[in-house]
């Protein structure tokens, strides 16, 4: 009884946070007392928690509220130093496991997208991971005129160029079919103009770049500072430090990257009238329409 009270308070509060939303758009936000305050609050939770498109609850590991305590542990895994060929491959496909349910629970689901396609993103996103990242590490460690801490080194940054275009590879082989069907394209008061299929090569390309600028940052700065840190005494009177300190330094990178990369491409981005197809400019003397481009 007393392991089910949390989760009863928590429903209890997603509740009232509905219900304060529902009031506003029936105008009895102000009769009610709910000041601004409380108002944009309970939009936050309803944004970090729920679907737009669907309205359905994001599992949380999924959420990107929840990329950071999730994606961190990979992270620090990916960028252990000494990898075995077959550890390399299980964090890269653990990476690009979380990266593709991340992009399903966030996609645009204005139009439904048959089971098929994402499997096909998956599989293209762990491919091109895997085999960037072994085979960097090969020609790596095969190439000669590197010291040994150098190669160490050039190893670390690897994981880059891997992930991000696996990242890449993981949005556009899982959202492609929006590139034939469209998404839907709407009005300021939520009302859908229609389906436009520029509007979706927009939200790709949006999407493809904030998954190129996420990664940047917290695989690049790590390797960089943890080279530095191996070099100070502390470490190597207590290389036990190692691994947590790691830790911290990939939560700080992953907890400065994430809001930078997602605020310079919103989940709802707007788009000039003018550059869409002739008829949705036929069919609203709006200026401005609004696409969801996913996260």
């Amino acid at each position: 009884m007393v392991a089910a009270a949390p989760s009863f308070w928590k429903k209890r509060r997603l509740q009232e946070v509905l219900q304060i939303l529902e009031d506003f758009e029936q105008g009895k936000s102000t009769a009610n007392g709910v000041t601004d305050k409380e108002l944009w609050e309970a939009l936050k939770i309803k944004q970090a928690i729920f679907h737009p498109d669907t309205g359905e609850k994001v599992f949380m590991p999924f959420r990107m509220s929840g990329f950071i305590p999730f994606g961190t542990p990979i992270v620090v895994g990916i960028l252990l130093p000494n990898q075995t060929l077959h550890s390399i491959v299980f964090w890269q496909w653990l990476n690009q496991t979380h990266n593709a349910c991340v992009n399903y629970a966030n996609r645009n689901a204005t139009k439904p997208t048959p089971t098929s396609k994402f499997i096909e993103g998956y599989i293209g996103a762990v491919g091109s991971a895997v085999s960037i990242a072994v085979g960097l590490n090969m020609l790596i460690s095969r190439a000669k005129g590197f010291s040994p801490a150098t190669r160490l080194l050039v190893q670390r940054f690897v994981p880059f160029p891997a992930i991000a275009c696996g990242s890449v590879c993981n949005v556009l082989l899982m959202r492609h079919g929006e590139l034939s069907d469209g998404i839907d394209v709407l009005q300021a008061d939520g009302c859908v103009v229609g389906s436009s299929r520029i509007a979706a090569k927009q939200a790709l390309l949006d999407t493809s770049l904030t998954r190129i600028v996420l990664p940047m940052p917290i695989l690049v700065l790590p390797p960089v500072i943890m080279a530095w840190l191996e070099k100070k005494r502390f470490l190597k009177v207590w290389p036990a430090l190692h691994l947590p300190l790691q830790a911290l330094v990939c939560t700080a990178a992953f907890g400065l990257a994430l809001p930078v990369a997602i605020s310079l491409f919103p989940q709802f981005s707007q788009i000039a009238v003018s550059k869409l197809e002739p008829e949705i400019q036929s069919s609203t003397t709006d200026d401005m329409l609004i696409y969801n481009k996913g996260l």
